[in-house]
C-alpha cells in the first residue's frame, strides 16, 4: 500500500489560504489574529515544504505564482470542510450556531466586517459564516440562511433583496491621481485592467468590453490585463494600486467608504443580478433568522446610502 502523502503544517496552509484570498499579509494577519511577520514566516515555511514559491511581490502588492494558484481553491474548500466538521462536533455537545452560507468573496469583502456588530446587538446568538457556497446549501440541515447571487429566482426559498448588482470601475486614489491621471474613460489605456474569470453561470455578467462600450471608450483594449477567479482578489489588487477593477457595491462598499478605493466615473452597467438573503420558508419567521435578515437589510441600505 502506498504511504499517504505527508501534509505540510496546517497552520502554514491556513496562513497561505488567507494571504491568497486577501492578497495581503497584513489582512491575513488581522483575520488570523497573529502578526504580519508570523503569517509571512508560515508562508515561507510552506514554500520550503512545497519546494516552490507561492506568493511574489507585484509593486506594492502581492500576486500568486502558478504553484500558488494551483492549490488555492482546493485549500479553501478543504478548510470549509474542516470547519463544518468542527461545527458538527460542537453541536453534538449541545451548542447551536446560526449558520449563514455565503461566497468567500462576499464574506471577505462585506459580510465578515459586519458580523461583530450583529453579535454586539444580539449577544445571545452565535453566528458561523460558512464560506463554501453550493446551490444546495440550504438543503444541508446545519445551514440556516444563505446569501445568494442571482436574478432572484430561487424556487422553494424565502428571499429578500439586499443589493442590486450595478458594475462600475474602481481604483486606488494614488493610481487615479498618479503619473497617468484618470479623468476620462479613454485614460484607462494607460492602466492595467483587472478582470474576473467568471463561472459559466454568470456568463452574462458585464465585462470590460461592456463597460467601455457604455462609456464611449470602445477603442481601449478590453482584453488585456490580469485575471482573478474571486472578486475579493480583484478588489484587493485594485486597492493596492495594481490596476482598475470592475466592481459592484456589494463587494466594494467598505473599501469605497474607507477611501482605499474610489469610483472615478459615474457610468455603470446594470445587471439583472443581485445579492439575496435566503432561507427555508418554514424558518422565515424564526426569531434568530429574522434578526439576522433585518440586520443585513439595514446594513445593505447603509452601504448604498
Amino acid at each position: 500500500m502506498k504511504a499517504p502523502t505527508r501534509l505540510p503544517s496546517l497552520n502554514a496552509l491556513r496562513a497561505f489560504e488567507a494571504v491568497a484570498r486577501h492578497l495581503s499579509f497584513a489582512r491575513a494577519a488581522d483575520e488570523l489574529f497573529v502578526t504580519k511577520a508570523a503569517v509571512a514566516q508560515q508562508v515561507r515555511q510552506l514554500e520550503e515544504e512545497i519546494g516552490a514559491p507561492l506568493v511574489e511581490r507585484l509593486g506594492r502588492g502581492l500576486r500568486l505564482t502558478e504553484s500558488g494558484q494551483a492549490g488555492v481553491r482546493d485549500l479553501a474548500d478543504g478548510f470549509a470542510i474542516l470547519g463544518r466538521a468542527a461545527r458538527a462536533m460542537r453541536e453534538a455537545n449541545g451548542r447551536r450556531f446560526l449558520v449563514i452560507n455565503s461566497s468567500a468573496s462576499f464574506a471577505a469583502t462585506w459580510l465578515v466586517g459586519r458580523i461583530g456588530k450583529f453579535k454586539a446587538q444580539h449577544p445571545d446568538i452565535d453566528v458561523l459564516v460558512d464560506a463554501n457556497p453550493t446551490e444546495d446549501a440550504l438543503e444541508r440541515a446545519n445551514v440556516d440562511a444563505s446569501i445568494r447571487c442571482g436574478i432572484g429566482e430561487f424556487p422553494g426559498l424565502s428571499t429578500t433583496l439586499l443589493f442590486k448588482e450595478d458594475v462600475f470601475p474602481v481604483c486606488a486614489p494614488a493610481l487615479a491621481h498618479g503619473e497617468h491621471p484618470i479623468v476620462q474613460p479613454q485614460d484607462l489605456k494607460h492602466h492595467t485592467l483587472l478582470h474576473l474569470d467568471w463561472h459559466p453561470s454568470f456568463s452574462t455578467w458585464p465585462s470590460w468590453s461592456d463597460w467601455l462600450k457604455a462609456a464611449g471608450a470602445s477603442e481601449v483594449e478590453a482584453t488585456r490585463g490580469v485575471w482573478f477567479n474571486q472578486m475579493s482578489m480583484a478588489i484587493h489588487a485594485a486597492a493596492q494600486g495594481q490596476g482598475i477593477a470592475l466592481a459592484s457595491l456589494a463587494v466594494a462598499a467598505d473599501e469605497l467608504a474607507a477611501g482605499r478605493l474610489i469610483a472615478p466615473f459615474t457610468t455603470s452597467v446594470h445587471t439583472p443580478f443581485g445579492y439575496y438573503f435566503a432561507c427555508r420558508p418554514a424558518q422565515a419567521g424564526s426569531q434568530r433568522i429574522a434578526a439576522l435578515r433585518d440586520f443585513l437589510i439595514a446594513e445593505a441600505a447603509l452601504s448604498a446610502a
